[in-house]
């Protein structure tokens, strides 16, 4: 059994979502990053050969999620099932993601926003409804850069330039400007997006 030690923000599995995990000769947090990193570049190679996805859907959504995490957790692209320490209940996942699926196409269609703020916008809300028990973060940013070169045909965002899932001040900076936008102030996030 992995000794889970969870950086800055990162949600906690249960125990059942431990038992997850289909590699059991992982036994290290470094060992579990190495194998959910080449899993995600599995699912950019993946992205490289699909034609013209339908980024905004719900389906694309959660398959994008078992294509980043399928080969390590038996429950990657699937809704979680319990509440965490951050997200909305786990009987309301299905509606948000509706809902931010439908509000994220008129905003694309109206132009309601310009290109980087509607991306770095479905990020933080992706994040804020949490699908998924585990990799929220580096899926909604994965996302992010999907609309940006998909939908924008522009460059994806930089992210502070660093490896969010470690420990560090980028990843402080990170969620600070997340938990400003929880307060509907975007302006860290947008910076930081680029940065």
């Amino acid at each position: 059994m992995i000794d889970f030690i969870y950086p800055l923000g990162a949600t906690p599995l249960t125990p059942e979502e431990q038992d997850g995990l289909k590699l059991k000769h992982i036994t290290t947090r470094g060992e579990l990053d190495r194998w959910e990193q080449e899993n995600i570049q599995d699912a950019i190679a993946w992205l490289k050969r699909v034609r013209n996805p339908d980024i905004l859907n719900e389906d694309f959504i959660l398959e994008l999620h078992k294509r980043m995490f399928g080969k390590v957790w038996l429950w990657a692209g699937q809704f979680r099932r319990t509440d965490k320490n951050i997200g909305v209940s786990w009987l309301k996942i299905a509606i948000e993601l509706r809902q931010l699926v439908d509000d994220a196409k008129v905003w694309v269609e109206l132009k309601t926003y310009p290109a980087d703020e509607i991306a770095y916008r479905f990020h933080h809300r992706l994040v804020w409804i949490h699908l998924f028990p585990n990799g929220n973060g580096r899926h909604s940013r994965l996302m992010a850069d999907i609309i940006l070169t998909g939908i924008f045909k522009t460059e994806a965002f930089t992210w502070g330039q660093d490896d969010l899932t470690r420990a560090n001040d980028i990843r402080k900076q990170y969620i600070k400007a997340l938990k400003t936008a929880d307060q509907h102030d975007y302006t860290l996030l947008g910076e930081f997006v680029r940065s």
